[in-house]
């Protein structure tokens, strides 16, 4: 007998067993660990994830699909669960849900990464434990609840301490450095609303500042609002540079935090170009709130190491009221040449009462080879070194070693 209930009533038990394919990778480190994985979908009915051997490349190279919904990380081989979760989460998109399984029995790991927005699954575990926690994951993303929603950009500030230190030739040749090295998403952000040199320094031709208007400000910002006030370089590098010809600095800079805010949602990093300039603008408290990395951009002279002293007391003291204290990295730049140097490293040091992380000697021709559109990281030496070593520090990686001494290009 034709049962049309029947029909409708195993047409939606169909519907709802494929609203809960979910599309899945995973980055696995053990058979073990891939064939439970594997079992566990299938017993579901799930779509079966792609598998990748776990490495920075591969989580690079693989998670850029907008449509990924869930990422899952294997770490049982890891000696710090941790850290390499974070050094990783800079490499994955902040629009998927991450389940990272590790044999790590800690509450301090699953606190960590639970303040990344990441989700912790601890080895063993069979495949009934697996399925359910995964779907509950995905059920959380699609809600817009749980962890995920706190994965956002990584809010890098780079501040000058004086005018003509080097802060946005070394903001700008950063963002090179981690979206074509690197392959993570980023977005510049150019805080000096009247003039400025970023599109100098990214080599960018016809460039031209977003005009705002004074009625935009009491428009509502969205998030597809936001984006369409970014300038696109490439697949992994955006510029955000607002002007306004009737709007306050002030008023322009909380504007441009806000968009900043919104755009946070879908990038890896979010650098800031904080000149000397642009850093009139904003005060230490401004700085530590919207920061979780501030590079301390310096020179090695007199005037530029007391205003550095005065700033690195100032926000390493606002830092340490925060939940999450904002990390500070020492850039000693030579951005004059080594004749014109007026203190050495270890004055610096003693003055800073702390070491510098990062020294950038001296290049000769500079100016040619940024007219050239030439990277830093192009040439071979000490500064390309410097350069790599400041993207492992922001990664919270292991530097290389880093000369003491300003050597230069040479020629």
């Amino acid at each position: 007998m034709f049962d049309l209930v029947d029909i409708l009533k195993s047409r939606e038990d169909g519907a709802a067993g494929e609203a809960r394919n979910i599309n899945s990778i995973a980055f696995v480190q053990t058979d073990e660990c891939k064939k439970l994985i594997s079992e566990a979908y299938r017993f579901e009915g799930l779509e079966q994830p792609e598998f990748n051997t776990l490495s920075d490349d591969k989580v690079s190279e693989n998670t850029r699909s907008e449509s990924i919904e869930v990422i899952i990380l294997e770490l049982n081989k890891s000696e710090d669960i941790a850290q390499d979760a974070e050094r990783l989460s800079h490499l994955m998109p902040n629009s998927a849900s991450v389940v990272v399984i590790g044999s790590e029995d800690c509450i301090s790991t699953i606190r960590k990464l639970k303040a990344l927005g990441i989700y912790y699954l601890f080895w063993p575990i069979n495949k009934n434990e697996l399925i359910d926690f995964v779907l509950s994951v995905n059920d959380n993303r699609l809600g817009n609840r749980g962890l995920s929603k706190k994965r956002r950009a990584k809010q890098v500030s780079f501040v000058g301490c004086k005018g003509g230190v080097g802060t946005t030739l070394l903001c700008a040749e950063m963002s090179r450095v981690l979206s074509d090295k690197r392959n993570a998403s980023c977005v510049v952000v150019d805080n000096c609303y009247q003039g400025g040199n970023l599109d100098i320094m990214l080599g960018i031709e016809k460039f031209e500042k977003r005009e705002i208007r004074s009625g935009s400000l009491a428009s509502n910002l969205d998030f597809s609002s936001s984006q369409s006030l970014l300038k696109k370089q490439n697949k992994n590098l955006s510029v955000l540079s607002l002007t306004s010809q009737d709007i306050e600095n002030v008023d322009l800079k909380d504007y441009t935090k806000n968009v900043a805010a919104f755009v946070s949602e879908e990038v890896n990093f979010v650098l800031e170009d904080l000149s000397s300039t642009a850093e009139m603008v904003f005060s230490s408290k401004e700085l530590v709130e919207i920061s979780d990395c501030i590079i301390l951009v310096i020179s090695p002279t007199i005037s530029s190491l007391r205003e550095a002293a005065r700033q690195y007391k100032e926000i390493k003291e606002l830092s340490e009221t925060k939940s999450s204290p904002v990390r500070i990295i020492v850039v000693l730049n030579y951005s004059l040449p080594d004749s014109c140097a007026t203190v050495s490293r270890d004055e610096v040091e003693e003055f800073l009462r702390r070491p510098v992380d990062i020294i950038v000697p001296y290049m000769k021709k500079l100016d040619a080879h940024i007219l050239d559109k030439k990277r830093i990281t192009d040439y071979r030496g000490q500064p390309a070194k410097a350069m790599e070593n400041l993207a492992a520090l922001i990664f919270g990686e292991e530097m290389k070693n880093n000369s003491p001494f300003p050597f230069g290009w040479g020629g």
